[in-house]
């Protein structure tokens, strides 16, 4: 046998021959398959000593989460609530085989939600299916459902190939808050024919919500009491916790899971007192226990809703993209956001054999996920664990919850949400024609409804781009005395030129657009001909 130490020299492993031309290394193949499944390069490693108990506690916490977020935001989605237990489940283990942030929690998210909402709205029955436990409406919906969440695959997959993942850049911080706060105003509206316990007429396409709104206030002398009671009672409740979770969240070993705990005792009140024959109060109904088999998705209706799931896509990105990117630069990690693409992309494809819909990251949950102490997506699957063991053994318990609990689930996580209206104050101080892009959008979006109040917020956005290049501001830039500061001389008088240098400045990149206006700028400023000097 040869020496342990004695080197013994091994010819060369040639380069894999492949179709075409195509060579391909040993390590450059496994490269590829590194940075295409990830988890086979951070799970070898896995540190059950560093990571484990961190992982499993952030996992239960979240876990947690996903029972009333699940079921509340389907609703959102016009779906019953069980699919958004499927979607809490299903999605979230494809994401950590092939995810590289280690702290987002993907599932169910409240806009992401509304926007499959308006969509199987659009194509699908009345959503009055809920009512009563419809099977039939309730399947027909799930059918325009896959086949947008397929059309979503589809795009989430081609984009993250080409290394699309770049678009994102262009869909600016005031346009995607503006956006989201518009569309908190849409999840409000949705949810409020739940909270005081009428049934509104179903509208689609621009002005819907004006309609929806005006149609809500002339049902309002029919008002459910008992479901307004509930609602009133359960929002305070909530609010008052999850304000004590914040003051004492140093103090507290774990939030107190108070959307878990009005959960229960809502759905045994409402049991015991029969809220629903009594009352009249709406419920959620009988909740299948076990988990559906695989189905195809039925493609006739792919075309269809393929301008919807544009839109979807895009939003779904942004906001995932920039939960990741957060949470990355908190914990000094890249994430890739190609690769994220793609991750969503096979989350979604595998969840659409099971009647999930479109999932992104929460904010609220990936939050909980980081402060908790996770590490890793190993948290998301024992919170998958969790969402798992009450699809099998416990959510058919939940059939008398009351609808207008998850309503109020729905209206506590939009604070968030809502309190972007502070960027009118800051931007009308810091940027007026980024409270420009804010307000279109915003309003865009409440009129003319989601995908087109998206297409719209691009546009002037571009349009403002171009704007600014074409319109620069240029000016002469002076020292202040005793600093290192160069500022305007026309706006801060104390500012001084020095002497034989000049410094021009220009608020807009040079291009060929506004050249000839750079060199007419520059020449009225100094004074100097420049085409001479050239």
């Amino acid at each position: 046998a040869p020496h342990p130490d004695s080197s013994v020299s091994l010819p060369a492993l040639p380069p894999l021959l492949l179709p075409l031309g195509v060579r391909c290394s040993v390590p450059g193949l496994k490269r590829a398959v590194l940075k295409w499944v990830p988890v086979l390069s951070w799970l070898p490693q896995y540190s059950m000593r560093e990571n484990a108990v961190g992982d499993i506690v952030s996992g239960l916490s979240v876990g947690i989460m996903h029972l009333p977020q699940g079921m509340a935001y389907a609703l959102l989605a016009s779906l019953t609530p069980v699919f958004g237990l499927y979607t809490s489940l299903f999605p979230v283990m494809i994401y950590f085989i092939f995810g590289t942030s280690r702290h987002i929690s993907i599932g169910t998210f409240a806009v992401v939600s509304i926007m499959v909402g308006s969509v199987t709205e659009k194509f699908g029955p009345d959503s009055d299916f809920l009512v009563g436990g419809n099977g039939t409406n309730g399947t027909a919906v799930v059918d325009v459902d896959v086949p947008c969440n397929m059309s979503c695959v589809f795009l989430q997959i081609l984009f993250g190939l080409v290394r699309f993942g770049f678009v994102v850049t262009y869909l600016s911080e005031p346009l995607v808050r503006g956006y989201t706060t518009a569309v908190a105003v849409q999840v409000l509206l949705s949810q409020l024919k739940y909270v005081v316990g009428v049934h509104t007429t179903r509208f689609t396409g621009p002005l819907s919500q004006v309609y929806t709104l005006i149609d809500l206030c002339s049902l309002l002398p029919k008002t459910n009491i008992a479901t307004l009671v509930i609602s009133i009672v359960a929002l305070f409740v909530l609010i008052l916790v999850k304000e004590l979770n914040t003051y004492y969240r140093k103090k507290l070993p774990m939030s107190i899971p108070i959307e878990l705990i009005v959960l229960i005792v809502a759905t045994i009140i409402s049991y015991l007192a029969k809220f629903r024959t009594h009352y009249g109060v709406d419920v959620v109904g009988a909740i299948p226990s076990g988990l559906k088999a695989p189905r195809v998705p039925d493609g006739n209706l792919f075309i269809l809703v393929f301008p919807d799931a544009f839109a979807i896509v895009i939003v779904a990105y942004a906001i995932s993209i920039s939960i990741s990117k957060t949470m990355a630069l908190k914990h000094g990690y890249k994430v890739d956001s190609n690769q994220e693409l793609v991750a969503l992309g096979l989350s979604n494809v595998f969840g659409a054999f099971f009647q999930c819909y479109v999932v992104t990251a929460s904010l609220s949950r990936s939050l909980v996920q980081e402060s908790a102490g996770g590490k890793t997506q190993v948290a998301g699957v024992v919170s998958s664990i969790i969402v798992l063991i009450t699809i099998l053994k416990i959510g058919s318990l939940f059939a008398e919850l009351p609808k207008a609990i998850l309503a109020t689930i729905v209206f506590v996580n939009l604070k968030g949400m809502f309190k972007q209206f502070n960027d009118i104050t800051l931007l009308w101080k810091s940027n007026k024609m980024d409270l420009m892009i804010w307000s279109v959008t915003w309003v865009a979006t409440i009129l003319l409804n989601l995908d087109i109040g998206l297409a719209v917020a691009v546009v002037f956005s571009m349009l403002t781009v171009i704007f600014r290049i074409q319109l620069p501001r240029y000016s002469i830039l002076g020292h202040v005395p005793g600093t290192e500061l160069y500022v305007d001389m026309d706006a801060y008088e104390e500012a001084k030129l020095i002497p034989g240098v000049t410094i021009f400045r220009s608020s807009a990149t040079i291009c060929y657009t506004n050249a000839e206006m750079y060199l007419e700028a520059l020449q009225e400023k100094v004074c100097v001909c420049v085409r001479k000097l050239m």
